[in-house]
């Protein structure tokens, strides 16, 4: 074989194999790509899901409250409202989360549907045996909790690391998103909630 033959040859075998590198390297990107859309479509599912479960236990605990003063008022319809709103969000999110934090949404559904069932029954004044405004807000107290144990599940499925000394890091919304909420406890309020001991949580 000459020369020309050998170069020939090599020239050929250079291009197949920058052929075949292009199209691994366009399939790696094209599999990033997906895999970013997807990381972002779980994201804003979880935005949207700790939003709507913080405002449907805001609104829980603000209806407590009025039931300790006596009267309800415009937060019958607010707790109606964010009940709506939570239920369609988790049902998406049946759809979209990995079962670490599906199985804690889950949890936070059903005991989310029996304190607001006893609430309503004291709010209508028919309250069944071990139906309390003192139970409720106790079964709220818990649910503040597991919704943070559900941030951390999720933060941890993002890959968002804690920050120095333990605490939170925040949930990062999808671009262009603004996360809106009530306060956590107080009614009326925005903010973290705290414990007894002046922790955040």
């Amino acid at each position: 074989m000459d020369v020309g033959s050998v170069t020939a040859v090599s020239v050929a075998v250079v291009g197949v194999v920058g052929t075949l590198l292009s199209a691994l390297l366009t399939q790696r990107a094209e599999l990033a790509r997906e895999r970013r859309g997807e990381l972002l479509d779980v994201r804003s599912c979880y935005v949207a899901l700790n939003t709507a479960t913080r405002q449907y236990l805001a609104a829980l605990t603000d209806q407590v409250h009025a039931l300790r003063r006596d009267g309800s008022g415009p937060v019958r319809q607010r707790l109606t409202d964010a009940r709506d709103q939570h239920r369609d969000v988790y049902a998406e999110a049946q759809l979209r989360v990995p079962d670490p934090v599906l199985d804690l949404a889950g949890q936070l559904s059903r005991e989310l549907g029996a304190v607001y069932g006893m609430v309503k029954r004291l709010d209508a004044g028919a309250p069944r045996e071990g139906d309390s405004v003192t139970g409720a807000q106790e079964r709220i107290d818990v649910l503040w909790h597991l919704l943070r144990e559900m941030r951390r599940r999720m933060r941890a499925e993002l890959g968002v690391p804690a920050t120095a000394g333990g605490r939170e890091a925040a949930l990062p919304p999808p671009a262009g998103h603004r996360e809106t909420e009530r306060g956590e406890g107080t009614p009326g309020t925005s903010g973290t909630r705290r414990g007894r001991d002046g922790r955040e949580w």
